[in-house]
């Protein structure tokens, strides 16, 4: 098997409470061909005791402080070459199969160039307490406010499109995650895998952010509508067909109804034991 070269970055600030779990959900994989980085911001807790305990593994590291959770991520990803890309933020988990899966997909399928898996989530331990059914989204779903949420956590792509968006907009303090789907969208769909990969952990810290975070994603998504008149006038007309049915939704994508409609989907086929497209 190919192993392409895999760059995942940590940004890290004080998450001494759950960061060791972080980190160790990246390198017990074993994936040979890993460049792992992690930028803390000048922790004051035990954060760079744990990060040094495992600095062996590291690409690369540094404490200092810096201009927030987005701006490391950035400098993170300067310091790699990787061709498959993703973060895990400092309390959050990657499963152990997650990168020799992508790994596989992405050698299998040059079509994809992003990919997301079942949104989980966890708020104590080490395994996922909540696993959801996709919200499929395309960026007509988005233009018609149809859907605000991509799980970070389980969203990796290739390098050559997070190069062609120049990749994350500094200029959004909460949601540039957020702003980083739409520019993707305007290269490539995003497939949909029929496995965990990532994993969002809920603690009392992220409490409160999340109004911010929809604050950023509304007026993105008003500016969006705004400056694409005729990708809006296509997720009105869906929007007027569907009236928000999930089903029908994905019946008009399934049966590929428009050709600009797409959700496609990627599933275990295990009678040839091999991933495929749907």
């Amino acid at each position: 098997m190919n192993y392409p070269r895999i760059s995942i970055v940590t940004p890290s600030f004080n998450q001494g409470e759950h960061l060791e779990q972080t980190i160790l959900s990246v390198i017990s994989q074993n994936y040979p061909n890993l460049e792992y980085v992690i930028i803390d911001g000048g922790s004051t807790d035990n954060s760079v005791e744990i990060i040094k305990k495992y600095e062996s593994y590291l690409s690369y590291w540094v404490s200092e402080k810096d201009e927030g959770q987005y701006y490391a991520i950035k400098k993170g990803f300067s310091h790699t070459k990787g061709e498959i890309m993703g973060w895990i933020n400092s309390s959050d988990l990657l499963y152990p199969w997650t990168l020799n899966t992508l790994a596989m997909l992405f050698n299998e399928f040059d079509i994809i160039e992003w990919v997301t898996g079942l949104p989980t989530h966890i708020s104590a331990g080490t395994g996922p307490q909540n696993v959801s059914q996709h919200k499929f989204i395309n960026k007509y779903d988005i233009i018609g406010f149809n859907h605000k949420w991509i799980q970070q956590e389980s969203t990796f792509w290739r390098r050559t499109v997070w190069n062609k968006v120049n990749g994350l907009d500094l200029n959004f303090k909460s949601a540039a995650d957020f702003k980083l789907w739409i520019d993707f969208f305007k290269y490539t769909d995003l497939y949909f895998m029929n496995t965990i990969l990532g994993c969002f952990r809920f603690h009392n810290t992220r409490r409160g952010a999340e109004k911010v975070y929809e604050q950023e994603v509304n007026n993105l998504i008003t500016e969006l509508r705004k400056n694409n008149i005729r990708d809006r006038i296509k997720s009105d007309f869906i929007k007027y067909l569907t009236l928000n049915s999930s089903l029908l939704k994905r019946k008009l994508s399934h049966k590929k109804t428009f050709s600009w409609y797409r959700h496609p989907e990627i599933f275990y086929d295990f009678t040839s034991n091999r991933w495929r497209i749907k």
